[in-house]
């Protein structure tokens, strides 16, 4: 390897994701290309050296095992929503070995839940896609989460998805060849905006495109005192007190910013989090149910129907179903 060139390894695990691994390594070809030397190279990586299936069932021949002999100076775990190891003490000893030897350890999309299983990311903040947030926080609640789509902190780095990863890698290339360059990796890719840390994901509004910075306050306020309760729900008239509006102005200013009832939109929310537990987690519906302020899984059951048009069992079963006799994973972002 050449003393100036930053080697890359990406652990892949079945189920990966295969539009993060080429938003990452198709950026750093162009740096290359562009600055006409070799400024990063890449390994892919298995946790025994075998071929990996990603999300798309298309098969990848990693270069190596996953070991402690690894030259990198970065290592990224690429998986779908789920943290299960091979060889989980040896593989995860392995990563720890890499961290404390300077090895710089990162994620991207469903690749932070192997990296939290590690025990990589105690006491450091991470990204979590919102489409994973209510299930990782289920299986992770100590972990410090964050919506921004890149998060870098203290050898640590994640991303919440494939064009986040993109961003992720213009950082690097700026970083190691300044931004002359990088510019002109993002217009090859007609990559118009770079974000970098500090920037939120994108999260659809429920069923409304009307969510903007021109959103009445009390309509945002209430939304934000909705996402923050959904486990131990408010009534919309301790709601409506608590952004100084009558529940009757509530209501109508609520109609008009996103055609929706406040109690149908919090109704929303809270269907959104339990969906992504269903499909994501191994959460009992009991407990699926409580955390998002159900007194019993028939009811959220029922309101789960209305919204999705299956009960969450069926979709469950689909989704395990989808999962083995498929070879698939779980659709992933």
């Amino acid at each position: 390897m050449l003393q100036n060139t930053r080697h890359i390894g990406f652990l892949i695990f079945p189920g990966f994701p295969m539009a993060c691994l080429t938003s990452a390594i198709e950026p750093m070809r162009a740096a290359n290309e562009i600055a006409d030397e070799t400024a990063f190279s890449w390994s892919l990586i298995s946790e025994d050296g075998t071929p990996v299936t990603a999300s798309a069932n298309v098969v990848f021949q990693p270069d190596k095992a996953l070991g402690t002999d690894l030259d990198l100076d970065i290592m990224f775990l690429l998986s779908g929503p789920h943290d299960s190891y091979t060889s989980p003490q040896k593989s995860k000893g392995t990563l720890r070995h890499l961290a404390r030897h300077g090895c710089a350890i990162g994620a991207v999309s469903g690749g932070i839940f192997p990296l939290a299983a590690s025990g990589l990311m105690q006491d450091r903040l991470t990204s979590v896609h919102w489409v994973y947030k209510s299930a990782f926080l289920s299986k992770y609640p100590d972990l410090h989460t964050s919506d921004d789509v890149i998060v870098m902190d203290r050898g640590r780095m994640t991303a919440s998805g494939a064009s986040a990863m993109f961003d992720l890698m213009l950082h690097l290339i700026k970083e190691r060849l300044g931004a002359a360059i990088m510019t002109e990796v993002a217009c090859w890719f007609q990559h118009p905006l770079v974000r970098s840390e500090g920037v939120s994901q994108s999260i659809p509004a429920l069923k409304s495109d009307a969510l903007t910075k021109d959103t009445p306050p009390p309509v945002a306020k209430a939304i934000a005192l909705f996402s923050q309760n959904l486990e131990e729900p408010l009534t919309i008239a301790q709601v409506a007190e608590q952004v100084a509006v009558s529940p009757r102005q509530l209501e109508r200013v609520f109609q008009q910013a996103v055609q929706q009832s406040p109690l149908q939109y919090y109704r929303g929310l809270r269907m959104q989090a339990a969906r992504q537990r269903v499909i994501y987690s191994s959460e009992s519906l009991t407990e699926i149910a409580h955390s998002v302020g159900y007194a019993s899984s028939s009811t959220m059951a029922r309101h789960y129907r209305a919204a999705y048009g299956v009960l969450p069992q069926e979709e469950r079963r689909q989704t395990n179903r989808f999962r083995v006799e498929g070879n698939r994973p779980v659709p992933s972002t």
